[in-house]
């Protein structure tokens, strides 16, 4: 008898698992494409959990330069993207991939290189610390190199200085193309006691790895905003468009614009982030 009460309730415990497995399985997912800036502050690593508790879902994230996001985008491989390339992220919508395009937070961008600052860039503008680094061709330029919205505002940076990007490229071995992320092009940059531009939450997120100061911190040009933007279903039927939602009204809602506000604050002193859903800044 005893026995077959032990069976009987191995049973149901086998029984259950298999139910708890199939929940498991059944549970919705939500696909996302975000920056590396993004990532690698740990933003999304504060806010992922505070998401899948309220809705019931998992989020799987990618994370990648805003090019690599939008082409995940375009093909239908994510239900929504994190990035921050305005014009680019513009076009995504016009030509019908993405929904629409809501900023949620913004920061800026910043040239940093080696405290001796042997190029003497520092407290320039933008252009003229560009200006100066490519005339003096001594100094290591380390760029993202990856197609990222970073990648992308520094092209514009050159462009506002009066150079064709192709041109400086390929000027002299000076000029360093990571080729990756914004960590590890910033760790990089500080091996070679180099410049680079990076976002500000990243550099700060970073900064007690590397030996690398802000040198340039005004300009208009350097304004860095986020927006998130829901794939569009009529361009690929299988967008989680119900969900997507969900994260765009997450991420602009009061509470969370507040958490946005607040992150990084007691760890660094100052925000990572400013939010600004409903309210983009203007460069």
């Amino acid at each position: 008898m005893k026995r077959k009460i032990i069976v009987a309730i191995l049973a149901g415990l086998v029984i259950a698992s298999l139910l708890a497995g199939f929940v498991g399985c059944g549970q919705q997912r939500l696909k996302v494409a975000t920056t590396t800036s993004l990532y690698d502050t740990g933003l999304w690593d504060y806010l992922e959990p505070i998401f899948e508790e309220e809705y019931g879902v998992e989020l799987d994230i990618l994370y990648a330069g805003t090019g690599i996001a939008l082409e995940y985008g375009m093909r239908g491989d994510v239900d929504v993207i994190a990035v921050h390339s305005k014009a680019r992220e513009e076009q995504f919508v016009a030509e019908g991939y993405g929904v629409e395009r809501v900023p949620f937070a913004y920061n800026y961008f910043l040239i940093v290189g080696p405290e001796g600052d042997p190029a003497g860039i520092k407290d320039m503008s933008p252009e003229d610390a560009f200006r100066t680094l490519y005339e003096a061709a001594s100094s290591s330029f380390i760029s993202r190199g990856d197609d990222s919205g970073t990648h992308g505002k520094e092209k514009a940076i050159w462009a506002s200085a009066g150079y064709d990007y192709e041109a400086v490229r390929t000027a002299g071995q000076w000029y360093v193309e990571a080729g990756r992320g914004m960590g590890p092009t910033l760790l990089m940059a500080s091996e070679m006691q180099g410049y680079t531009l990076t976002d500000i939450g990243t550099f700060l997120s970073y900064k007690s790895e590397l030996e690398l100061v802000p040198l340039v911190e005004e300009g208009a040009i350097l304004l860095n905003v986020y927006s998130v933007i829901a794939i569009s279903p009529e361009k690929h039927p299988g967008t989680n468009i119900e969900m997507a939602n969900n994260l765009i009204a997450f991420l602009t809602s009061p509470q969370i614009q507040e958490l946005i506000g607040n992150y990084g604050v007691e760890q660094y002193g100052m925000p990572l982030f400013t939010p600004c859903a409903g309210a983009e800044p203007q460069s």
